[in-house]
């Protein structure tokens, strides 16, 4: 049997007590387990992907105990996956053992799930109280994980200032999540790279070190990172979806395009993956191709609704480019019954029919966007790059003079793409002006705009005093 990587999974133990159940099943002989035994090879059963054989190990569970606690938490895990958290209370409700510490994470669960942040929180400060002082531990770094999980890194860090620190690899692990979910992401990755010296071999701390690489824009290092990961497991979908993430924000589509679609082989439900091949389909002018993947995604998403505005915004930007101006209008007026950003949305309807010189009908979608916007001077700017990048270059010159005379004074955003339109007309005295602003004031701006002009690893804060270096010594 192929390792999971579950420590218990992979024991002895566990796999002669599946031996034995699947002998019995297999032969028609009557199963002698009891709820928690079965629950265990449900869950080793739903890891790896077998869900029909799952559903038969927690039906047959659920017969022989229907009150027990272990399959009636399956059930509760599976409704809330589900999204349907009345159906986990019905099960909460049925569960016989009230006073077990799993019935008190069901319930916390729950709540989580309805977002009922406050009222979980001090139903486990009440449920704390109960807590016998030899299981007070145990108890807090549960709890932890629970906030953890449901993505509460406050409540999570407030749970483990309850407990006495641990160099335990798992207390350890659980920091390190906190840290990243807080947006400590250098502190994240400090905890896991100690947790790799310990367990050089887990793909699961490389590919969490990765993550927050990735999340602190060190993409290098997130690709490296993930490679080891690949290297132990070379199908870990993980793994395979941080280092094409990772290609991708260095625009190297290429590489990039032939990593979601080996993620996609491992995961080909994931719409999320098809969305990035189109966008590096279309980055590499392979705008056909492009359209038949992003198809695809919709496909795949069957009703969920989270990535559609941006897979039918890629498709218009794939139809524009295939000239195809009215097919790229449809579907961006799909994304107007969305829950999505319209603002942004109005900017790219300008931005496309601009690209077809339909001047007049692009004016009225930028000028609507800059009146519903809550945003106004963020999404001025908007407009003005996309002008400038239909290379409407005087037409762009005169709106980033204007924009820089409205803007409030503390405005730090702009100065790269003025540097860069300046440089692209030859106004090499105010592409040296805004440059050396654009360094000073928005850093990240700046190496987004202007790095293909620079030498790769230089620091954008750099970039001026690098230009007046070259011109003094010629």
């Amino acid at each position: 049997m192929k390792k999971t990587g579950d420590e218990y999974f992979d024991s002895e133990e566990f796999r002669e007590m599946l031996a034995t159940y699947e002998e019995a099943v297999n032969t028609g002989q009557p199963v002698f387990m009891d709820a928690d035994e079965l629950a265990e090879i449900a869950d080793f059963y739903q890891m790896t992907e077998q869900y029909d054989e799952a559903d038969a190990a927690i039906d047959l569970a659920l017969a022989l105990s229907p009150g027990a606690i272990a399959p009636l938490t399956y059930k509760i895990h599976e409704a809330l996956w589900d999204g349907n958290t009345e159906e986990a209370r019905e099960y909460l409700d049925r569960i016989i053992e009230t006073d077990e510490p799993d019935y008190v994470y069901d319930k916390a669960e729950i709540l989580m799930a309805e977002e009922r942040e406050e009222e979980c929180d001090q139903f486990l400060r009440e449920e704390l109280r109960k807590v016998p002082d030899d299981e007070y531990q145990d108890y807090v770094v549960d709890v932890a994980n629970l906030w953890a999980d449901y993505n509460y890194p406050e409540k999570a860090m407030e749970w483990m200032a309850r407990a006495k620190q641990e160099d335990s690899p798992e207390f350890k692990e659980l920091m390190g999540r906190t840290l990243f979910g807080l947006g400590k992401y250098k502190d994240s990755q400090r905890i896991f790279n100690e947790l790799i010296d310990t367990d050089p071999f887990s793909k699961y701390y490389w590919n969490a070190l990765a993550s927050a690489q990735l999340m602190d824009e060190d993409y290098s290092n997130a690709i490296q990172s993930s490679e080891y990961a690949i290297a132990i497991d070379p199908k870990d979908p993980d793994g395979l979806i941080a280092k094409a993430n990772a290609l991708f924000r260095l625009n190297n589509y290429e590489q990039a395009l032939d990593y979601f679609r080996r993620y996609s082989n491992e995961v080909p439900d994931d719409e999320f993956a098809l969305l990035h091949q189109g966008t590096c389909l279309i980055n590499l002018e392979r705008n056909e191709e492009a359209v038949e993947t992003l198809l695809k995604a919709i496909e795949v998403a069957a009703g969920r609704k989270d990535y559609l505005p941006d897979i039918y915004q890629e498709l218009a930007f794939a139809y524009s480019d295939l000239d195809q101006t009215d097919k790229a209008m449809e579907w961006l007026d799909k994304t107007d019954a969305l829950d999505c950003d319209h603002v942004q949305l109005e900017v790219v309807k300008g931005h496309i029919l601009l690209a077809d010189e339909r001047m007049e009908e692009a004016e009225k979608h930028f000028k609507k966007a800059i009146k519903d916007s809550k945003e106004p001077y963020v999404t001025l700017l908007r407009v003005i790059v996309s002008v400038f990048d239909n290379k409407y270059l005087d037409a762009a010159y005169a709106l980033f003079k204007n924009f820089f005379r409205v803007v409030p004074k503390d405005n730090t955003t702009g100065f790269a793409y003025m540097a860069l339109c300046c440089y692209e007309q030859d106004k090499y005295a105010e592409f040296l002006e805004y440059l050396k602003k654009a360094c000073q004031k928005n850093p990240k701006e700046c190496k987004l705009v202007l790095s293909h002009l620079f030498p790769e690893e230089m620091d954008p804060k750099e970039y001026y005093g690098f230009l007046l270096g070259r011109i003094s010594s010629q």
